[in-house]
């Protein structure tokens, strides 16, 4: 036998040992998750025997669901909330986390206190935006005693509209600790060799950035911005708070669905819930073929 022969062998054993060890949790994950989302496909197709409804496979959910023009404002709704937020928190967390690699002093304090949103529940920062950024919340009365403004009802409406600033704004809040601290690690495993090596060749600031720091941060971004865009786009609580109302997100239109009166509405839901998972997953793979495309441009992928 070969050395190369060998060789795949070992890897080959190693793989299989690998995959036993991690069979309990990858079971957990298929049975739970896997079963859930099989259950969710089954129901929105019309097979619900324990509510007396068999009528698999029944397209007719899906369609009358999007036949609504309703139903596609809602989904506009979703990934303008999802997106939106996303991108607002690399705009804060890129020069952060870079901020936070120099270590100067105090570095350590700061970056404590970017952590605490981690630590505090999602329900309470979204209190937090009813209490500082409604019409008669802290930020309107502060600026009527500024006297910027005459009469607290006169301050910018930023909650329950559309525009969906108080949800954006609690997304950014939650995610931009989680989204500094994946992207501080990156700049840590990779340390600042290449880009001192680039500057003392002549390269600015702006070309040190775009040609070297950010695609060294890019598995970061693509990993942090994926979590956080599923997360943002599956959300109930501040959207169902601190949203515009009619028409509303995907996971609040389906949470009311769920809860009619009329449990066949269920089925309805569960269309909702089954169309989200096609248009977020659709959209997640092909941001991650753009950003395949984008390192095997650049030499960094078979």
């Amino acid at each position: 036998m070969t050395t190369s022969h060998r060789y795949s062998k070992t890897r080959t054993t190693f793989g299989l040992w690998q995959l036993i060890q991690l069979a309990p949790a990858l079971l957990v994950v298929v049975g739970l998750f896997g079963g859930a989302l099989a259950l969710a496909l089954l129901q929105s197709l019309g097979f619900a025997p324990w509510f007396g409804i068999n009528e698999f496979p029944n397209p007719n959910y899906f369609l009358a669901l999007w036949s609504e023009p309703d139903f596609w404002r809602s989904l506009w709704l979703t990934l303008y909330y999802g997106l939106a937020s996303t991108v607002v928190g690399l705009v804060i967390s890129v020069p952060l986390a870079l901020t936070f690699e120099r270590r100067f002093r105090g570095s350590k304090t700061l970056l404590a206190l970017t952590r605490l949103p981690l630590m505090i529940p999602y329900t309470v920062g979204i209190a937090l935006a009813l209490l500082m950024l409604g019409n008669g919340g802290i930020l309107s009365r502060l600026a009527a005693g500024l006297g910027l403004i005459t009469d607290p009802g006169e301050f910018p409406r930023v909650l329950h509209t559309h525009l969906g600033w108080g949800v954006i704004a609690v997304y950014v809040w939650k995610q931009v600790p989680f989204m500094t601290l994946a992207l501080l690690a990156v700049l840590m495993g990779v340390g600042q060799g290449t880009r001192e090596a680039a500057r003392i060749l002549g390269a600015s600031q702006v070309q040190v950035f775009w040609r070297i720091t950010l695609p060294q941060l890019m598995p970061g971004v693509v990993s942090a911005s994926l979590i956080c865009f599923a997360f943002n786009v599956g959300a109930f609580e501040a959207p169902f708070i601190l949203g515009g109302g009619h028409p509303e997100t995907l996971p609040v239109l389906a949470w009311r669905y769920f809860n009619d009166a009329n449990y066949t509405y269920q089925l309805q839901g569960m269309a909702v819930i089954v169309s989200l998972i096609l248009v977020s997953g659709s959209i997640l793979v092909g941001y991650l073929a753009i950003i395949r495309r984008f390192e095997r441009v650049r030499g960094k992928a078979p």
